[in-house]
C-alpha cells in the first residue's frame, strides 16, 4: 500500500468513526509504516518531536478503537507497543523476547498460513466458536539473549 493510498483509507475509517484525520494523527500513522517493529509511545515521542505523550497515547488509543491501530502487550511489565492494523500492514506474527521485551514481526508462508488456520478452525469448532482472524505471538529468546 502506498503511502497517499494508506493516508486515504486511514482517513475513510476514521470519517466513518465521526472523527478527523489530524496532524498528529497522521504523524503518528507515518511513524508506525515507517517502522520494521511494533513501537512503544516512548519509541514514537524519541522519534518523532512535537508530540507530547498525553495527546499521543489518546490519539493511538482512538486509532485502536477505529481499527486503524492494533495495541500488543507483549509482556505483562513490559510497556504497550503499537502497529498498524491489518488491512493497512500485511498479515504476520510476532516473536517475543522475554529476556528484554524486543518484539520481532514474522511473516509466514501462505501454505503454513493456510494449515494453521485450518488447524484452529477445527480445535475451535469443537467449542462451537467460529474463527474470523488471528494474532499470534511467539515467546522465546531473541539472539541477543543467550
Amino acid at each position: 500500500m502506498t503511502p497517499e493510498d494508506l493516508h486515504a483509507a486511514v482517513a475513510d475509517r476514521l470519517t466513518g468513526a465521526r472523527q478527523r484525520y489530524t496532524r498528529n494523527r497522521r504523524a503518528l500513522v507515518d511513524e508506525l509504516r515507517a517502522s520494521d517493529t511494533p513501537l512503544t509511545i516512548t519509541e514514537i515521542l524519541d522519534r518523532r518531536d512535537g508530540l507530547a505523550m498525553s495527546t499521543t497515547y489518546r490519539n493511538l488509543t482512538l486509532l485502536e478503537q477505529c481499527g486503524v491501530v492494533d495495541r500488543l502487550a507483549p509482556l505483562p511489565l513490559e510497556e504497550a507497543r503499537f502497529e498498524l492494523a491489518e488491512p493497512f500492514l500485511a498479515h504476520h506474527h510476532h516473536l517475543v523476547c522475554t529476556r528484554c521485551g524486543h518484539v520481532a514481526d514474522l511473516a509466514v508462508p501462505d501454505h503454513i498460513e493456510a494449515d494453521l488456520h485450518a488447524l484452529t478452525a477445527r480445535a475451535a469448532q469443537l467449542e462451537g466458536f467460529t474463527i474470523t482472524g488471528h494474532r499470534l505471538d511467539f515467546l522465546g529468546l531473541c539472539r541477543r539473549c543467550p
